[in-house]
């Protein structure tokens, strides 16, 4: 433990303590708004249908928007992507949450919620991607890469518990309004502050320089009429991406079907039982244990490879939720689910790990921005689906779709090629600052 807690010590060292404060508050709205949109909605138009599209919008703009905002930050940088995209994402929600106050119509509501969920900031992908580059200019070795990917994922698990938390105490001693009105002022201030952090130009060290520098620092020749010849513009070409990537993006998205199972599966038996309140404690519980399990992997030996812990994190993701098609009653419920959280944040931190080490150093924010839109994509539509099943079928169809979901991410992480791709983290393997990976 005491090993644990240097290692997050000198994680912390990378960007200095400013950073992780503001990236928290930053990231917090992405996980009000969802939820907030949905009881916003729900309460002004008296329609759960309509709630439901604008929610399904918001999700569908985040999916489709997130790994376009990634790659633009890897284009052009973090600082100018983000200012543009907070700003026009708070005065999106501010408007989503005046159109609602309005009474406007489905369509309307709809097509803002799209837009609101496109221009979502990614700062919780971003903040990774610049985490692992100070980390990497520092001449970090991979296992001091793999607890900064924690830490992130850490913070990611805290700020999905407390703003669901948040919408809910403000739709309760207020209005649902209010939560997402301080999604707005979030998104302004702190994503401002992240986008304008002296981080934001970190650059990779694996990057290396661009095939258009010059050999040295003289003028261009002159041609051979005598003008002086313009220097050659050389675009690099746009780097493939490795095929074992997209087994990771398909397991992150089942990953997402997970959740939105389990939430629908804790709601209809909360409901059930008579005790509907009970279901958002339930699903916080699952996240704090979660994020727990998340800062321990900085105690996983070196030697366990992160192929390895992908393929744990699996069969723990299927033993483990086997036992909710099982669930009758709350008692049993809270254990049951508390002790599933143990397997999410290792799986999904793990996926990032094996991202950062086999994508290409120019594609790292789109590929991290992916990996969060998928979670997003499969969420919404399990929340869709396994929403139906279980108010025909009872909360065990729901549970039955995570279940199913655990067994086909053990598929993927038993077929991937990635296993036979990246190698184990050796203290060999550390790369000094600068020499390029």
């Amino acid at each position: 433990m005491i090993a644990a807690t240097a290692t997050y010590r000198r994680v912390m060292a990378l960007s200095g303590p400013v950073l992780p404060v503001i990236s928290f508050l930053g990231r917090l709205p992405t996980a009000m708004c969802q939820l907030g949109s949905l009881l916003l909605v729900a309460q002004t138009s008296g329609s759960l249908a309509t709630a439901g599209l604008v929610g399904g919008a918001l999700a569908a703009g985040q999916t489709v928007g997130g790994p376009l905002l990634g790659r633009l930050a890897d284009r052009h940088g973090q600082r100018t992507v983000v200012l543009a995209a907070c700003w026009f994402d708070a005065f999106a929600v501010a408007a989503l949450v005046a159109a609602a106050l309005a009474r406007a119509g489905t369509l309307p509501l709809a097509l803002i919620g799209l837009l609101a969920g496109a221009a979502v900031p990614q700062i919780g992908p971003l903040a990774r991607t610049r985490l692992v580059a100070l980390a990497h200019r520092a001449g970090a070795d991979d296992r001091l890469v793999n607890t900064a990917l924690s830490f992130e994922g850490t913070l990611d698990e805290t700020s999905f518990v407390l703003g669901p938390a948040l919408v809910g105490l403000s739709a309760t001693v207020a209005h649902p309004a209010v939560a997402l009105a301080l999604a707005a002022l979030l998104l302004a201030v702190c994503g401002s502050a992240f986008a304008l952090h002296p981080t934001a130009t970190v650059l990779h060290p694996r990057a290396g320089a661009p095939p258009s520098t010059p050999a040295s620092d003289g003028p261009p020749a002159p041609a051979p009429d005598g003008r002086r010849a313009k220097a050659p513009e050389a675009r690099p070409a746009r780097t493939p991406m490795p095929r074992a990537v997209h087994g990771m993006r398909a397991s992150m998205a089942l990953q997402g079907v997970i959740f939105g199972a389990c939430q629908s599966g804790i709601t209809a038996l909360t409901e059930r039982l008579h005790q509907p309140a009970q279901a958002g404690l339930v699903y916080a519980a699952m996240g704090v244990m979660s994020a727990v399990a998340g800062l321990a992997l900085a105690l996983v030996p070196a030697r366990i490879t992160l192929p390895m812990r992908w393929r744990a994190a699996a069969v723990a993701l299927v033993v483990l939720s086997v036992p909710l098609l099982f669930v009758r009653s709350l008692w049993a419920l809270y254990p049951v689910v508390v002790v599933l959280g143990v397997a999410f944040a290792p799986h999904l931190i793990t996926l990032f790990g094996l991202t950062e080490r086999l994508v290409p150093a120019g594609r790292l924010a789109e590929s991290m921005a992916f990996l969060t839109s998928a979670v997003v994509g499969g969420q919404a539509l399990a929340l869709a689906a396994a929403g139906r099943l279980a108010e025909a079928h009872g909360p065990s169809a729901a549970f039955a779709v995570a279940v199913g979901a655990a067994v086909l991410i053990l598929g993927l992480s038993l077929g991937a090629t990635a296993r036979r791709r990246v190698a184990a983290p050796t203290p060999a393997a550390a790369t000094p600052a600068g020499s390029g990976r």
